[in-house]
This record gives C-alpha cells, structure tokens and sequence, in this order.
C-alpha cells in the first residue's frame, strides 16, 4: 500500500506537527488552535484522489478515518466532525478531521478562511497530541 519514496507535502508539513502512523496514514495535527483538527495523509506516492487508492487502500482509509474520528469525539467535546478531502490548495491526498462546535468562530459554515490561524501554547498542544496517541496506541 505505501511506497518507500513517499513524502508529506511541505505545505502539509508546515501547517502541522505529527501524531504518529496508522497502517496505512500519518496522523498530523493541524497548528491552528481555533479547531480540533486532524489530518490523515495515506504514504502513497502521487495519490490525489481516494479513488486513486486500490480497493484494500481505500478500505484502510475509509477505516482510519473512523478510528481516528472515535478518538478525537472522546477526547474533544464536539457538536458535529467534518471530514472532507478537499484537496484543492494541496494536490497530495488527505483527509480533514476537524471536531466542530456551535458556536465556534466559524460555526456554521467552513472553517477556511473565517478567522485567522491561532497557534496552539505549546502545552496544550502537547496535551493533546499525547491524549491522541494513548487513545489510538495504548500501552
């Protein structure tokens, strides 16, 4: 499923601090605080689409995404969790997980440009990102 010359996108990697890898995904967290959000990336070499996948990629995938949403629904009280792969500004497939609030700065429409960035304190990205990885790899 993954191929060994994979990288992340730099913009991914810039906008994001890692969580850890799923069988077939990294796990980032985005660096804007506004939102609980997390982002799967499969580690395929020049997938831009799901349905570029095969059918065991998109089955992990669609699997993935379910675990991941779990964790991040018993960790983060939320209304509603978007998940979407938009792929619009960043060409390398993934998929958005963000937790959703009513009454959060960009409730009820998309989050994209409604408020600017805020940057996690480092602590509480810190906290989160562990919480992350004890629900999804415990010990």
């Amino acid at each position: 499923m993954s191929v060994p010359s994979w990288s992340l996108h730099p913009q991914l990697d810039a906008d994001t601090v890692p969580v850890g890898e799923l069988a077939l995904s990294r796990l980032l967290l985005a660096t804007d605080a506004n939102f609980p959000w997390l982002i799967l990336v499969p580690r395929c070499e020049g997938v831009s689409e799901i349905i570029d996948l095969d059918a065991p990629g998109q089955a992990e995938l669609t699997r993935e995404i379910a675990v991941v949403c779990r964790a991040l629904k018993a960790l983060v009280p939320c209304d509603k969790l978007n998940v979407a792969a938009l792929g619009n500004m960043v060409p390398q497939l993934h998929v958005h997980i963000i937790a959703r609030r009513r009454g959060d700065p960009a409730w009820p429409k998309p989050i994209w440009g409604v408020v600017p960035a805020r940057a996690y304190d480092s602590a509480a990205r810190d906290r989160l990102t562990a919480a992350l990885r004890d629900a999804l790899w415990p010990t």
